[in-house]
C-alpha cells in the first residue's frame, strides 16, 4: 500500500504504538475535568492529527513490497499496480497535513461540517497505521479486515462530505479533494490487498484461469468507480486516484515481470471508463446547476 518513504522508521514496539504516536502515554489523565470543554477536545484532536500524520509520513522500516515475503510487491499478483502508483500517497499525506492545519484555524473549530468529519478522519489515520503495522509484522491476513474497515470509514466520510457542502473553494480542495483521493486509492489498494492475501494463502481460484479472475476483480473496481461517480455527482478526486491506480495496474501487466494482456486491457479500459463516466456526469451536473 505504501513504498519505503511511508512505512515505519523504526520497528520498535514502544515507538510504533499508535497510542503513543497520538500522545497517549500512561493512561488517561484523571486530573482533568471529567467533561472537557469543546475547545479543549478540538485542540487535542488536532494535535493527534499532527502527530499521527508525522508518524505515517516519516516511517522508513522494511519496504512494504518486501514485507510479508513480498506478498504486496508490484509483481505479486495480476491486480498489483506498478511501483510508481504508490507516489500518490505523497499527495494524500500532503492533503491530510493541509486538512489538519485548515481545521486548526479558529474559524473552522465551530464549523459543524468539520466537527462531524474530525473523528472519522482520525479513525482513518489510525486504521492506516494499523495496516502498516500488520504488514510490517507479517500479519498479512489481519491486513484484510483492517483495510476493509478503512474503506468503510472513508466511504462514510464521503457520504458526510456530500451531505454537508464545503464553506468555500479552499475547503472544497483541501477537505473534499483529499478525502476523495484517499477513498479512490484505497478502493484499488483493497482489491490488491485481498488478491495478495488469497494468493499467499494458496487460493487456486476454484480452478478458473487467473486471467479471468483478474479481469473480474478489475471490472468490479471499475464498477465501484462508476458508482462513486453517480453517487458523488461527478466528484473528480475519487475518479482521479482510482483511475490512476487502474492505469498503473495496466502498466505493470504490460511491462512488468508478471505479464497478462487480458488483465492489462481490463485495467486500462476500467481506468478510461471511470474517468470518462465521471467527467460526463460532472459536466451534466455543472450544466444543470447553471440553468
Amino acid at each position: 500500500m505504501q513504498t519505503d518513504e511511508y512505512v515505519l522508521e523504526k520497528i520498535q514496539l514502544p515507538d510504533a504504538d499508535p497510542g503513543r504516536a497520538l500522545g497517549w502515554k500512561d493512561g488517561p489523565d484523571t486530573s482533568k475535568e471529567r467533561h472537557p470543554a469543546p475547545d479543549s477536545c478540538c485542540r487535542k484532536r488536532r494535535g493527534s492529527y499532527h502527530r499521527l500524520i508525522h508518524w505515517l509520513w516519516r516511517g522508513r522500516g522494511t519496504q512494504i513490497q518486501n514485507a510479508s515475503n513480498g506478498a504486496l510487491s508490484a509483481d505479486s499478483t495480476l491486480i498489483a499496480p506498478g511501483g510508481p502508483a504508490f507516489s500518490i500517497w505523497s499527495v494524500i499525506y500532503l492533503g491530510l497535513v493541509a486538512y489538519a492545519v485548515w481545521q486548526f484555524l479558529p474559524k473552522q473549530k465551530t464549523e459543524h461540517r468539520h466537527r462531524l468529519l474530525g473523528y472519522p478522519v482520525a479513525a482513518s489515520l489510525l486504521l492506516n497505521a494499523a495496516w502498516i503495522l500488520s504488514v510490517q509484522f507479517d500479519l498479512l491476513p489481519l491486513s484484510v479486515p483492517i483495510i476493509a474497515v478503512l474503506l468503510a470509514v472513508l466511504a462514510y466520510i464521503f457520504v458526510l462530505i456530500l451531505r454537508h457542502r464545503p464553506t468555500n473553494t479552499v475547503d472544497a480542495i483541501i477537505t473534499d479533494g483529499t478525502m476523495g483521493l484517499y477513498l479512490g486509492w484505497v478502493c484499488v489498494a483493497t482489491a490488491a490487498n485481498i488478491s495478495a492475501v488469497l494468493v499467499a494463502a494458496g487460493f487456486n481460484g476454484f480452478g478458473l484461469n487467473p486471467n479471468a479472475w483478474a479481469v473480474f476483480v478489475l471490472a468490479v473496481a471499475a464498477a465501484v468507480g462508476v458508482a462513486l461517480a453517480i453517487y458523488g455527482k461527478g466528484r473528480l478526486a475519487p475518479a482521479a486516484s482510482l483511475g490512476w491506480g487502474l492505469a498503473w495496474v495496466a502498466v505493470a501487466r504490460f511491462s512488468g515481470e508478471l505479464l497478462s494482456t487480458p488483465a492489462a486491457i481490463a485495467a486500462l479500459v476500467g481506468a478510461i471508463v471511470v474517468v470518462a463516466f465521471t467527467l460526463i456526469i460532472r459536466l451534466r451536473t455543472v450544466t444543470t446547476s447553471a440553468r
